[in-house]
């Protein structure tokens, strides 16, 4: 392949927005440049680097004519500025955004730049994969926005298109920018949400494409002074900055005349980023949550009652205690979230309707979104019926053992007076273990029971396990079983034991913790320890598609040898 020189005006620019990131930058430069369509021009905009990344990017600028260097005199905070000077040398036709941390799949130019010339369109968007840098698992951001090709005819058309605001999926045409005069606001996080809301609003037509275009590296564990801004949901200016842009969006509604989107923009809001901040709401301390009702609340008042409505029941449960100022409640209402966990107790008003917790709501408003009634406790199928399983005591027991307090909330009255057997589920492998316990009634709706968890008794494969799992509390009625999370506290000390060969498997390392995020649940982690991991691991992982006769003896022949 040729490669053009400067000479020549290219097809497409793409912009690399970078910050102290001389490490991953080359790999992001080098994404674009082995692109299969070559005729394009990388411009790397150094928001004012204090490592070592002015270096490795004037080397990657001498080392190609179609690279070229910009630093910013100044650091701006932010991915505007980098990306607006840029756009201000830009010399191609259509533009591209990339972060240094991320890169570009080989085929991203070529596939947008041919939607853009089958027909007259603003820009072309294609689909994002998310890859999770500390376990190589691949996904694809909001896939079913992206499952299949086409033309949209302007957002009206498609408004549900906002859940996909990122700018860094699309190459847009220079002249629909210019047109528009539009730029990426500067001086404020999150202007991917608001430049992409303009970007929609004001686009004529724009093509859809079901090709990966963007490869977005997720890292979710990352120390939190080194997390990207929209990995800081912990702090309470994250929580601000994110209001304000969805107010400089509703401003641009109003303005431009697209009111007739309003509702689908509030409900985006609404199903993305406060859900992002519930599911963290159990993890957050009271001053926190006060702080996050004090910001959220004003705005949650103005958005549509329509978007409201499309939400499903745990998710408005949530919106209203915060919106109510039932701060404690809402963190235990958001540990259900996703996982069909029943309140611990609810109130039933004159007219029979149920509500979540432990009194009748006051206003109308309340009383609407705090209804339980279309949940069915009472009369759901007892395999799908809710209830809500808490651990309330942890205690190390003998060797890989851990003894448990178990709660069980029954709101629904579901469960018989009197006694009940239930079961812990575990399964690191094809197997499950289970282990039995009694539920006692405390009173009506709760039961609590104690078990003994041997961590050393799972059946692992013969291959070995090194992964984590959630175990379950199963109840039976008759025939039927029921089968739900399993909540820990969240701030128990990690339990760590070594497990030495059982069932042909080889020693491994258990580790039993709070789960940490989401509903926080009991969480188990198995590693292969020692010299054994090393030498039986793969060893026995092909032994394992033997027969189970020939696996038996193949397992005590690779014991025997490492004795």
């Amino acid at each position: 392949m040729t490669t053009p020189t400067r000479t020549i005006t290219p097809d497409v620019t793409v912009t690399v927005i970078v910050y102290n990131d001389a490490g991953r930058l080359p790999r992001a430069v080098a994404s674009v440049l082995d692109q299969t369509h070559g005729n394009i021009e990388v411009v790397i905009s150094d928001d004012h680097s204090t490592d070592a990344t002015p270096e490795v990017a004037r080397r990657l600028a001498a080392s190609d004519p179609r690279v070229r260097y910009l630093r910013l005199p100044e650091n701006s905070g932010g991915c505007s500025a980098p990306r607006n000077r840029a756009l201000d040398i830009a010399r191609a036709p259509y533009l591209m955004f990339l972060d240094s941390d991320d890169e570009l799949p080989g085929e991203s130019v070529e596939l947008l730049l041919a939607a853009h010339r089958e027909r007259e369109i603003d820009f072309a968007m294609g689909a994002v994969e998310r890859v999770r840098v500390d376990t190589g698992r691949t996904s694809t951001w909001m896939p079913h926005l992206v499952a299949e090709r086409r033309t949209v005819d302007g957002i009206d058309a498609e408004p549900g298109l906002f859940f996909e605001h990122l700018s860094t999926s699309k190459m847009y045409k220079r002249e629909f920018l210019d047109r528009h005069e539009l730029r990426f606001p500067e001086g404020i996080h999150y202007e991917d949400q608001l430049f992409s809301a303009q970007a929609y609003c004001l686009a004529k037509s724009f093509t859809v494409i079901p090709e990966p275009v963007y490869r977005w590296y997720i890292a979710p564990f990352v120390a939190a002074d080194d997390a990207s801004i929209s990995n800081q949901r912990h702090k309470l200016s994250n929580v601000r900055d994110r209001v304000h842009v969805q107010e400089l969006i509703d401003e641009f509604l109003a303005a431009g005349g697209h009111a007739g989107v309003r509702e689908d923009k509030d409900y985006k809001f609404l199903k993305h980023d406060f859900r992002m901040y519930a599911g963290d709401l159990p993890f957050r301390d009271d001053a926190w949550l006060a702080g996050f009702a004090e910001i959220v609340n004003p705005y949650l008042a103005t958005l549509s009652p329509g978007a409201y409505a499309r939400l499903p029941r745990p998710e408005r449960v949530v919106l209203q205690l915060v919106r109510d100022g039932r701060l404690a409640d809402a963190r235990l209402a958001a540990r259900g979230l996703g996982h069909a966990v029943a309140p611990r107790e609810t109130a039933t008003d004159a007219s029979g309707a149920v509500y979540w917790g432990s009194v009748v709501p006051e206003s109308d408003e309340a009383r609407t979104e705090l209804d339980l009634s279309d949940q069915e406790l009472y009369a759901r199928p007892f395999p799908g019926a809710q209830f809500r399983h808490e651990i309330t005591a942890i205690e190390r027991g003998p060797g890989a053992t851990v003894d448990l307090s178990v709660r069980t909330y029954d709101p629904g009255l579901r469960l018989a007076v009197g006694p009940h057997v239930a079961s812990l589920v575990v399964a690191p492998g094809r197997r499950r273990m289970t282990t039995p316990l009694r539920l006692d009634p405390v009173r009506p709706g709760v039961f609590e029971g104690r078990v003994r968890l041997d961590l050393a008794a799972a059946p692992l494969p013969v291959h070995g396990f090194d992964g984590v799992r959630h175990p379950m509390l199963q109840l039976q009625e008759r025939s039927l079983r029921n089968t739900a999370v399993l909540l820990a506290p969240l701030d128990f000390p990690t339990l760590t034991a070594r497990v030495g060969y059982r069932s042909g498997a080889a020693p491994h390392q258990v580790t039993l913790e709070p789960e940490g995020r989401g509903a926080g649940r009991l969480q188990i982690r198995w590693q292969p320890a020692g010299l054994t991991a090393r030498v039986t691991h793969p060893v026995a992982r092909r032994l394992a598609t033997v027969s189970d006769g020939r696996v038996r003896n193949a397992v005590r022949l690779v014991k025997s040898a490492l004795r």
